[in-house]
């Protein structure tokens, strides 16, 4: 324990962060800072038991209130950015560490001398940075006379504030003191009192109250109790006795209070457990007494519904034995017991699926479902005749099992709303489940029961909310599932399509079998690659490929334009969109595949629209107060600052013919300079092409995406090099080998195409290729790319410029044979759309000209490829002199 002690005229000063060591308390501290590590070698760790250094408390700018004890820095600002560094954590093991804090330090003008009770060192690795761990005890306090730097780190010149012996025994003479000192003990006596029934520990600490004096015990006792830095800073300035036992007496007295409190709650919450206990007991006797007599409550009452519910649900016979055990146990369970929701919960889902109840489907009329396709869609003719067969079907055999139908095409082509129509011309209910982005086999199957939190599947909870056992399902994205560590939904799916299987579809959560037989089943997909060949194998696939832009013309006329200007509360009394406007927003403003974002376009016309009318109604408004002022100076004319002309009207007129002059002479008519002021400039200009293909080693390839066809352009340069090929764009590994066959066989007929001179057999002397793809961002993968790109590197080597009218696509073998590709019909949409008149095609993907609408093959000339030399004729303008010379 801290006795007296001859303080030195200076100290080494360590800094504490918002943190107080009061005389006889012990801390624990560690040293990491370069400052605080010097310190405690040269004052503590070189000078063994004698080092003494000074604790002094320092506090942040921002952590500033207004107090007298602020000790400005008065050396440079040297010295305060290195004291800044030092920070003391209040944790269990007090850390110094070393972070740089610009902000002013302010000093403390009292600190308290320490002595060293434990020093150990560390090397920390790999960085091999000497570290202290440190166990000061606090000695005596001092005041702060002037404060420097002494190399790393700060010391002080001191003036202890301790009493002498002569001074202590006068205070201890003086009644007050002595009031303080026996209500302090008091108090402490008593705070020794609780602890000792609640820790067993005390007996300590009776001895340091019977020996110390009260004046030292007050520090000590203090230092042990969680109290803000104010407080901590305020028993440190307390030097007069009497003052530091007047406010330790307050801290012991608070702290005792506090733990009688406490005390009073944990009573208060262990008799209201035993309480519950308690009525759990006396439930239980009641329930006996009440089946003795025969009399219910109201719980029973709901138990009783539940129970009537569950018997018109219709469930057969061994999925209700099942449900009557689960209703028996619950009946046995107390409401607040855990598991009572989680059993009702359960019951109330067996209660409410449609085990029985179905749609009353109204009788199949084929013409009336026709009817209905052609309303809600346009075009699309190979589809629709797909669903009449399926309906004819289920018109001759309703309980047939028709397969599950997948929708496949890129975004915006109407997969969802043609699963809308089936239900309605089936008269059944329809309900819609995203599967994209599902990665847990429990989506589909549903939690175990025993997992806090479960829930059945999409499936069932679907059924749940539709209220019948045979909507028309539609599994959304089916193609964007995926699989994890919590298992595969594709595969869970394989027992939900499988006609063979889904009759006893088995979901974890409902953990009785229930019949899928009776829904029909629907899916959409972007892509059939990333779908399982199991999954695949059970659906039957229907190809939704891209709109033309006649279609999208008519789509727009019949279907987009009436629903946009209902959506926007229009119609066409307000606002008039011309076909040749809305053809000029298809081929200037969307290239795609759907109608998404012509749709968008559209619907940004009627937004300006809406703008002007919202703002013609208020000048509507205005206007008729002004007419009834009946003015004689007003006459037809043309407002100042108006957008449109305002009539004066008779005094005579009604308010509806001022309504309908009004939306006559309000019409708006969209035009080309209209386009351009709503739309912005076109996106898309038809000239594109033309303009890449301008500089020879570019040509022009189509490539399949998940959106529908699209145009690729491919660019070849070369330079000095060493005859590396480099390719950029973003390439798969198919493509990329592409790229090496198509070099290959350039370099090997270099001669016969005469790229290169005769003396000359390697064509890549002295020079690397780089090959690019446009789009950078966008990954780029697949065989299809073959011709276009032997076509721009002849380009390149021969300086001739491919034809900016033409477009070509097929995989290429290292003898030059151009094999077929997929994904024709989207390819030629998309050279459709771009303005492409040419397209060279693989001569074995004939037959996919077929799905080609006839209307889009008439203004493109196909040209069939069978060899990589009738690419090339084809793709250059003039005589082609390499076809004359190759060696076929």
């Amino acid at each position: 324990m801290a006795e007296s002690v001859e303080l030195p005229g200076r100290l080494a000063i360590l800094p504490f962060r918002n943190k107080v060591l009061l005389p006889g308390a012990f801390i624990r501290i560690r040293c990491t800072s370069h400052s605080s590590v010097k310190l405690v070698e040269q004052e503590l760790w070189q000078r063994e038991e004698k080092g003494l250094i000074g604790i002094l408390p320092v506090r942040d700018a921002a952590e500033m209130t207004s107090m007298d004890s602020v000790l400005s820095q008065g050396v440079g600002s040297e010295s305060g950015e290195r004291s800044s560094k030092v920070q003391i954590s209040t944790s269990d093991s007090h850390k110094v560490d070393g972070k740089s804090h610009p902000e002013v330090i302010h000093w403390h003008k009292r600190g308290v001398a320490a002595r060293a009770l434990h020093l150990s060192r560390g090397v920390e690795k790999p960085s091999g940075r000497v570290t202290y761990i440190v166990v000061l005890e606090g000695l005596c306090r001092f005041n702060v006379e002037e404060l420097s730097t002494r190399g790393p780190y700060c010391t002080a010149k001191i003036s202890s504030l301790e009493m002498t012996k002569a001074e202590m025994e006068q205070v201890e003479q003086d009644p007050d003191f002595v009031t303080l000192s026996r209500q302090f003990k008091a108090t402490a006596m008593e705070l020794i009192s609780v602890l000792e029934q609640k820790q067993k520990t005390g007996g300590r600490i009776k001895v340091l109250l019977e020996t110390l004096p009260l004046h030292k015990l007050a520090d000590i006792f203090v230092a042990s109790f969680e109290m803000s830095l104010e407080e901590q800073l305020s028993m440190l300035d307390s030097v007069d006795p009497k003052v530091r036992l007047s406010k330790a007496t307050e801290l012991v007295d608070r702290h005792l209070q506090s733990i009688r409190v406490a005390e009073k709650i944990t009573q208060k919450v262990e008799g209201q457990l035993s309480k519950s206990q308690k009525e759990f007991l006396l439930r239980q006797q009641m329930r006996a007494i009440k089946e003795e007599l025969g009399d219910n409550d109201d719980d029973e009452d709901d138990l009783a519904a539940l129970e009537r519910k569950m018997q018109s649900a219709g469930m057969p016979s061994n999925i209700w034995k099942h449900a009557q055990r689960e209703l028996r146990r619950l009946k046995k369970m107390q409401p607040q017991q855990p598991g009572y929701n989680s059993s009702r919960v359960y019951l109330e889902l067996l209660a409410d699926l449609p085990w029985q109840k179905a749609s009353e489907e109204q009788e199949l009329d084929l013409k009336a479902a026709k009817d209905r396709l052609d309303c809600d869609h346009y075009g699309l003719a190979k589809v629709k005749q797909r669903i009449i067969e399926y309906l004819a079907v289920r018109k001759l055999k309703p309980d047939a099992r028709g397969p599950v139908l997948c929708f496949v095409g890129p975004p915006g082509v109407g997969k969802t709303s043609l699963a809308s129509s089936i239900a309605a011309a089936l008269g059944r209910k329809f309900v819609r489940i995203s599967l994209g982005g599902v990665k847990d086999e429990a989506d589909i199957r549903g939690h175990r029961r025993t997992y806090i939190g479960s829930m059945p599947g999409r499936l069932i909870d679907g059924l749940k909310r539709v209220g019948v056992c045979n909507p028309v399902m539609l599994l959304d994205e089916i193609d964007k599932t995926g699989s994890d560590v919590r298992g595969d939904p594709a595969s869970a799916l394989l027992e939900v399509l499988d006609p063979e299987q889904n009759k006893s579809f088995n979901d974890h959560y409902l953990n009785v079998p229930y019949d899928l037989s009776k829904v029909i089943f629907v899916a959409t997909a972007n892509r059939v690659q990333p779908i399982p060949p199991p999954l695949l194998d059970r659906m039957e696939v229907i190809e939704l490929p891209g709109y033309t832009a006649e279609e999208k013309l008519r789509i727009a006329m019949q279907h987009l334009i009436p629903r946009v200007l209902d959506q926007h509360g229009l119609n066409s009394e307000y606002l008039q969109i011309p076909e040749a406007m809305v053809k000029l927003v298809i081929q200037r403003y969307t290239r795609e595949a759907g109608v998404r974002n012509l749709e968008r376009n559209l619907a940004a016309l009627a937004r300006a629209a809406a703008v002007r009318v919202a703002e013609q109604d208020q000048a509507v408004s205005v206007s008729k107060d002004v007419h009834k002022l009946a003015s004689p100076l007003l006459d037809n004319r043309l407002a100042e600052g108006a957008e449109m002309e305002m009539e004066v009207l008779p005094m005579g007129v009604n308010n509806n013919e001022i309504s309908t002059a009004f939306k006559i002479s309000s019409r708006l008519v969209v035009d080309e300079a209209m386009l351009e002021k709503i739309l912005g400039p076109p996106r898309f200009d038809d000239r594109e092409a033309a303009d890449r293909v301008a500089t020879p080693g570019v040509s022009v390839g189509l490539v399949w995406t998940n959106f529908g066809g699209e145009v690729q352009f491919v660019e070849a340069t070369a330079m000095i090099g060493n005859g590396e090929l480099h390719l950029t764009g973003q390439l798969g590994d198919v493509i990329k080998e592409s790229a090496k066959i198509a070099l290959t066989w350039v370099r090997a007929r270099a001669a016969d195409l005469k790229l290169a001179p005769a003396e000359e057999k390697n064509v890549l002397q002295g020079r690397d290729i780089h090959i690019h793809f446009p789009a950078g961002a966008v990954p780029k993968d697949g065989p299809s790319a073959g011709v276009t790109l032997v076509t721009a590197l002849v380009s390149l080597f021969s300086q001739k410029c491919v034809r900016a009218d033409t477009a070509m696509t097929g995989e290429m073998t290292l003898r030059g044979l151009v094999l077929p590709v997929g994904g024709i019909k989207d390819k030629i949409l998309a050279a459709h759309r771009h303005g492409i008149k040419r397209v060279i095609l693989p001569e074995r993907n004939l037959k996919d000209l077929v799905e080609v609408p006839a209307s889009v093959l008439s203004n493109l000339e196909i040209l069939l490829a069978k060899r990589m030399e009738d690419v090339l004729e084809q793709a250059f303008d003039g005589v082609s002199p390499w076809r004359q010379l190759s060696k076929l």
